[in-house]
């Protein structure tokens, strides 16, 4: 989980400078890679965590 909120603060950061800074567009292109990214991580961290917790009776 802490995996995916320093992508996410990464995101944040990188969309800002890119959205901000003049010429800089391709930094707010990485933000949203970056943040697609850390969904992804997300979606599958919690697929993962599903499975392990339940037993079977």
């Amino acid at each position: 989980m802490t995996l995916f909120l320093i992508l996410v603060i990464a995101a944040i950061v990188l969309g800002l400078i890119g959205a901000v800074a003049e010429g800089l567009f391709y930094l707010l292109i990485i933000g949203f890679v970056v943040s697609a990214a850390a969904l992804v991580h997300l979606r599958t961290h919690l697929r993962r965590s599903g499975r392990h917790g339940r037993t079977l009776r």
